[in-house]
């Protein structure tokens, strides 16, 4: 399930090993700061992942209290 506010995912990434472009992750992980993608190729059957890393939000802690 993807993180709050997170609703893209990539498309048409090309494979590691042959370049042919992948259609879509085969399986997808949010983190607090990251995405991990499992992406599969059908032309030469390479499996491997990919990290993307999103900005961080400001936390409620990460901001003063008072003024």
């Amino acid at each position: 399930m993807p993180a709050a506010g997170f609703d893209f995912h990539p498309h048409n990434n090309p494979c590691a090993q042959c370049g042919k472009p992948i259609a879509a992750p085969v399986w997808s992980e949010p983190g607090d700061a990251c995405v991990t993608y499992v992406w599969a190729c059908t032309a030469c059957n390479y499996e491997f992942a990919a990290i993307a890393v999103l900005p961080r939000k400001a936390a409620a802690a990460d901001r003063p209290i008072a003024a």
